[in-house]
């Protein structure tokens, strides 16, 4: 197996907003997330900071759900 296909096998992980490394983890807290990186706090908010959107905040199982649906931008915002 090459170092590639390797890479594609591992769970994608969240993005961090800030420094753009994926090492963004949820905290003990609900809907709120901290980069291991450059330590960053987040909360997941239900309005998009983008374009004012509201949605729904469900249960978190996927990086899908910190993005908005109409504009794609992060719902996530920094605490």
């Amino acid at each position: 197996m090459s170092e590639a296909e390797a890479k594609e096998k591992l769970p994608r992980r969240a993005a961090c907003p800030a420094c753009g490394e994926p090492w963004l983890r949820p905290t003990q807290l609900p809907g709120r997330f901290r980069c291991v990186y450059c330590l960053r706090r987040f909360e997941l908010v239900s309005q998009c900071p983008n374009c004012g959107e509201h949605q729904t905040i469900a249960r978190m199982s996927s990086t899908e759900d910190m993005t908005c649906q109409i504009c794609g931008d992060s719902m996530l915002r920094p605490v």
